[in-house]
């Protein structure tokens, strides 16, 4: 994580140079969909032949990122017998997810490698699992991800959408104010300038005519950050609300049992830093302890560290209240790709890696066991957290159950991205 917080000011550098020598305006705002994690990047197109060098991760300026893309992950072709668990897989239960990527998709940089594959799936019917299956093996080309280092396994967590209990108002209950994005944050876009850092979305604000980071968690919280804004809804426990907003959308539910649902605004710029590591290297949790569920009973018996706890993370992440369709109980929150997640059939990935909205074959083992989770997933949401070709976070649904899955899982597993045939990806 310090290797990412000396980036982010030395890009703050760039901008600062950027403005005072060629004026151009770099305060653009970021139309990243409002739901996911981080702000979703562009894409690259479907990677067609093998192997398949995909985009640097370094974040640097030309010069430099062609010196580091050899160290980037890449996807190398597979056959669909290399895929664990595929041939058992109820692949019509993932239509749906399917369908709706391609709907995410029609909107997307990216998407024209897409539109053949999407019209031919309006030929399929979804209940029908001999035909879904033909569908996906006859359009599709499976591709194993590796990582820059050879490596074919990464990390695999979960995450859902929490229900807490809150209110429009401060009372004596709800003091934890929930803040949509402040209108003094700036958003620094620097991917007219370098491409390949139209990933990166900066934020900062102005102090004594300079370009400064904005506020960290420990300043917000501590009023120290001025606010002009009134607080969309205020909530009773903190630690809940910081899970919440480790999982970038969630319920809140009123006192007359009505329930409000807000999804990912923006963010302060600031790195995610994991206060489950915190704990343990600080000697108060063993690792095995630091699931969500641990650090929530931690909490309990601790309050009076819980503060300093939660400033360890100095990211803190603003929220809108979402409307319409939108807002639909029945359907998922909104993802990176502007579509309603899926329970258990949609991940969220590293974007710079995998192209958002791709079918993803996931092969890795339920929470805290060895039973094999070998399913077709989507890549439709972005994290933070997550960082590396082989990483994805599973989304388990919505409420406590959700929950409580999502919490213990931090598993091992594969990847193998489905991207078009080349015959069927010219638009």
């Amino acid at each position: 994580m310090q290797k990412i917080q000396f980036r982010v000011v030395a890009y703050f550098a760039v901008a600062a140079l950027l403005l005072v020598f060629s004026a151009c305006s770099a305060w653009l705002p970021d139309s990243a969909p409002a739901a996911s994690q981080t702000p979703a990047c562009p894409v690259c197109p479907p990677c067609l032949a093998p192997p398949v060098a995909l985009p640097s991760e370094s974040g640097a300026p030309p010069e430099a990122a062609a010196a580091s893309e050899a160290a980037a992950p890449r996807l190398e072709t597979a056959r669909w017998a290399d895929l664990p668990g595929w041939e058992t897989d109820t692949l019509t239960a993932a239509w749906d997810a399917f369908l709706a990527s391609c709907r995410g998709l029609a909107e997307k940089p990216h998407g024209a490698a897409w539109r053949p594959v999407c019209a031919q799936a309006g030929t399929v019917s979804g209940q029908s699992e001999k035909q879904v299956r033909r569908f996906f093996e006859r359009a599709f080309a499976p591709h194993a991800v590796v990582e820059a280092d050879g490596r074919v396994e990464g990390l695999v967590t979960g995450y859902y959408e929490p229900l807490i209990h809150g209110s429009r108002e401060p009372d004596a209950q709800n003091r934890i104010p929930v803040w949509g994005v402040p209108p003094d944050m700036l958003t620094i876009d620097l991917g007219g300038v370098y491409p390949e850092l139209s990933h990166l979305r900066l934020r900062g604000r102005i102090e004594n005519g300079k370009v400064v980071p904005y506020w960290s968690r420990a300043e917000i919280e501590a009023g120290i950050a001025p606010q002009t804004q009134k607080p969309l809804l205020w909530v009773a426990d903190a630690v809940e609300f910081f899970f919440l907003q480790i999982q970038g959308s969630g319920r809140v539910e009123l006192s007359d049992g009505s329930h409000v649902r807000i999804g990912y605004a923006d963010q302060n710029g600031h790195p995610y830093r994991s206060i489950g590591r915190a704990l343990i290297e600080r000697g108060e949790l063993k690792p095995e302890q630091a699931s969500m569920q641990g650090i929530q009973a931690w909490a309990r018996r601790r309050p009076g560290k819980l503060r300093a706890l939660l400033d360890a993370n100095p990211s803190y992440v603003f929220f809108r209240e979402l409307q319409g369709d939108d807002a639909n109980a029945a359907s998922g929150p909104i993802g990176a790709l502007g579509v309603p997640l899926t329970a258990q059939r949609s991940i969220a990935v590293d974007a710079r890696y995998i192209p958002l909205g791709a079918p993803v074959w996931l092969a890795t083992t339920r929470p805290n066991s060895k039973t094999p989770l070998n399913r077709l997933v989507l890549a439709q949401d972005t994290g933070s957290a997550i960082k590396g070709g082989a990483r994805a976070d599973f989304f388990w649904g919505f409420g406590a159950a959700a929950g409580q899955q999502a919490g213990r899982m931090k598993q091992s597993g594969r990847m193998w991205v489905l991207l078009p045939r080349q015959e069927n990806a010219r638009p």
